[in-house]
């Protein structure tokens, strides 16, 4: 059931930034440092989307479950991806938050760095 709420999830963040103009590189990409969601291009800078499905609020939602430890696995999993390129892209971290109905919460940059 997890996983088709969170397949459910990816496919209705995907559509979101596709009609923001972003196109999908990869869906689900894995290595051993763990998996990226989304992977867009975005004009010249290639994005990796966490996407955070919540139904409740109690703990900060969505976009509070992206913790400091979640954010440098993505990092290390797109640095793994990063050196599978020939040249070095600009990169954003983004998040997309979904709660239940509403639109999704787009946290464009939301995080560089966490030492």
């Amino acid at each position: 059931m997890r996983s088709l709420l969170g397949q459910s999830a990816e496919a209705r963040a995907e559509a979101f930034l596709q009609s923001h103009g972003l196109t999908l590189l990869a869906r689900n990409w894995r290595c051993r440092f763990g998996e990226i969601d989304l992977i867009m291009q975005d004009g010249a800078t290639r994005v990796f989307v966490e996407v955070r499905l919540r139904s409740r609020s109690d703990f900060g939602g969505a976009a509070a479950s992206v913790t400091p430890a979640k954010q440098r696995k993505l990092l290390a999993a797109a640095r793994q991806y990063l050196s599978t390129l020939k040249a070095l892209p600009p990169c954003r971290f983004d998040v997309v938050a979904l709660s239940g109905d509403a639109p999704p919460d787009w946290l464009k940059n939301a995080f560089d760095d966490v030492g």
